[in-house]
């Protein structure tokens, strides 16, 4: 690496040509992440067309769009020409509309055709993930014809591991495994080995449904139908990774308390990183202003039995740490598929019992605490014995509650639309923080009446 930055420090064209020559797209694009702009641009400058575009498309989208700004207009028309379809698509539609209008001027006619084509699909919708390229046959084809025929189509196409039988009218009759095909004798018509089972993407689904059927499926790629089942296009597994990575991204941002990033960390401007942190700040300090105004309410309770604020910061703790635990598994399983809407009763079970054992464990930790400090100490008086008794009942209560709003949250956005990862472990925790603090001061009253209160 040393050697090549050197070279290119010099200006040195044909010693770069040579050094890269045998540089794979992967490896030149490790090099273009550690280059600077102008390095980027001889680095490209050095390759050949076909690695040029490969590497370009190995990158990741915000760097693909700084080098729209570096790259020589010629070769920015070439690599864009060059590049698949659906990857194309995912670095126009990042893009500002005046940058794009300029950019679908250096396409062919045919190339600018597909992109406008796939840009018009709504936005996170499976249509701007599929690619055109793949081979299509027909059903009366013969084994040796289609042969013949992907050897004289088969270059340009996406993958070649499946392939698809049309009608005369493009409607999808059943996809096949390129094994199947070359496995079979040569004078077999193609129909002899369809089955009719396959299975389809709606042009128009959520992204999240690709995701989905690709992990249930086990499939290197899935063919996109519009409502007539007219085949449209492909989508393989490449895309759908990228794409999970993206989605998974986004939910563990959000479960921070955070709103998602469009841009890697270290690439986004501080005052943008502010403004999708701020937002969720603000909202959860102001649920804590709620449970200042629950300990304001119970004022007298603490004036009374001043030992009782000793544990306030255990028991929220406690709660908002049961409630996130389970918040953050049931949004898991709803992103696996492992629970649905309909499971909503068996998980408020499972979790109100996970909750009780919980809070048991932790209350008679609790009331342990509380003794050993008696046994030692008087800090907490004659009535030592009830005050453990509450610290351990009201664990047991918060513990049962946190879990309980921590797995049915999601499951409620998810009915009404909304992404389960809003509710996210801060904004569980400090929901929990409220209510425990009613739980706790409510069973004091209860226990300590008479006594202490």
């Amino acid at each position: 690496m040393e050697e090549i930055k050197e070279l290119l420090q010099q200006d040195n064209l044909a010693g770069c040509k040579a050094y890269l020559e045998n540089w794979l797209p992967s490896e030149l694009a490790e090099l273009i992440v550690e280059s600077d702009d102008a390095e980027r641009a001889f680095v490209f400058k050095s390759i050949d067309r076909e690695r040029a575009f490969e590497t370009f498309e190995s990158l990741d989208v915000n760097l693909q769009k700084s080098l729209l700004d570096v790259l020589p207009s010629r070769q920015v028309q070439l690599i864009l020409n060059d590049m698949s379809p659906d990857d194309r698509t995912a670095l126009l539609e990042e893009i500002d509309p005046e940058l794009l209008n300029r950019l679908l001027k250096l396409l062919t006619p045919k190339e600018r055709a597909i992109a406008l084509s796939l840009l018009g699909y709504p936005e996170n919708s499976i249509g701007r993930l599929m690619t055109p390229d793949y081979i299509a046959i027909r059903k009366h084809w013969s084994v040796r014809y289609v042969l013949d025929y992907i050897r004289e189509n088969g270059e340009n196409s996406e993958t070649l591991n499946i392939i698809y039988i049309v009608d005369e009218r493009g409607h999808l009759i059943d996809d096949i495994k390129v094994a199947e095909i070359l496995l079979a004798d040569l004078n077999t018509p193609i129909e002899k080995l369809i089955d009719g089972k396959y299975t389809a993407l709606s042009v128009t689904d959520d992204e999240e449904v690709a995701i989905g059927v690709f992990k249930k499926l086990n499939r290197v790629a899935l063919p996109v139908v519009n409502s007539s089942q007219t085949l449209l296009g492909i989508i393989t597994i490449d895309d759908v990774l990228q794409l999970a990575e993206e989605e998974t991204t986004e939910d563990i941002q959000k479960l921070g308390g955070v709103e998602a990033l469009e841009e890697p960390y270290m690439e986004m401007p501080l005052p943008k990183l502010l403004r999708k942190r701020a937002p969720w700040l603000i909202i959860l300090f102001i649920g804590e202003m709620f449970t200042a105004s629950a300990m304001s309410f119970f004022e007298n309770e603490i004036e009374r039995a001043v030992v009782l604020a000793l544990f306030i910061p255990l028991i929220v703790s406690s709660g908002g740490n049961s409630g996130s635990q389970a918040a953050t598994l049931i949004i898991r399983a709803l992103a696996l598929g492992e629970v649905t809407l309909k499971d909503w009763w068996r998980v408020i079970r499972r979790e109100i019992v996970s909750g009780l054992i919980l809070g048991l464990i932790l209350g008679v930790i609790g009331f342990l605490r509380v003794a050993a400090w008696a046994t030692f100490t008087n800090i907490y008086g004659p009535h030592w014995m009830l005050i453990g008794i509450t610290i351990g009942i009201t664990l047991v209560g918060v513990c049962t509650w946190g879990t309980v709003m921590g797995s049915m949250l999601p499951i409620v956005l998810k009915r009404f639309g909304a992404d389960p990862a809003t509710s996210s472990a801060p904004f569980i925790a400090t929901l929990v923080d409220v209510t425990g603090l009613v739980i706790y001061f409510s069973i004091a009253a209860t226990i300590l009446s008479g006594t202490l209160l």
